[in-house]
């Protein structure tokens, strides 16, 4: 039987417990979970791509069925080469929903066999992207309901390290 690969794209600058939440569910869905760190032309991420992928290698070694990869262009199209059935995205809040909503049809147009799969992350998180994260972590709040621990102590290290 065909093993069914989904992909979870995004930037991840840094990984959220309300991303592992959606990876989580993810992995419960589909045989294998391909996290895609991608570069978004509309960002100027805090963290360099292998340093992305280690906090999302780190944070995922729980689970066997997940891998972390690096893409660059289209997603639809690093779907088809890696033969993926679905992409996943989460949703947050209705924001959230009228972006993807676009993007699914876009996506859909490109690639019409890949289906996109939406999920909600645990009401806990649904507030939660990695933007606040990180304006919280740069003035030294608490980011352990957000985070965990070894993505704080590298936010920490990279907002804090002069500090020493």
């Amino acid at each position: 039987m065909k093993s069914k690969l989904a992909i979870y794209p995004g930037t991840f600058d840094p990984i959220t417990l309300g991303h592992l939440d959606i990876i989580e569910r993810s992995v419960s869905i589909f045989d294998e979970v391909v996290v895609a760190v991608g570069r978004n032309i509309g960002k100027q991420p805090l963290f360099s791509v292998d340093e992305r992928i280690e906090m999302i290698q780190k944070t995922t070694a729980h689970l066997p069925n997940v891998t972390v990869t690096y893409f660059d262009g289209l997603i639809v199209e690093y779907a088809r080469k890696m033969n993926a059935v679905a992409m996943i995205r989460g949703l947050r809040a209705m924001s959230d929903f009228e972006f993807e909503f676009q993007m699914a049809l876009v996506n859909r147009t490109l690639h019409p066999e890949l289906v996109q799969v939406f999920l909600m992350p645990h009401e806990a998180y649904t507030h939660l992207n990695s933007t606040i994260v990180r304006e919280v972590s740069s003035f030294g709040g608490d980011i352990s309901a957000f985070v965990t621990p070894h993505v704080a102590d590298v936010l920490h290290e990279k907002f804090h390290r002069e500090e020493k």
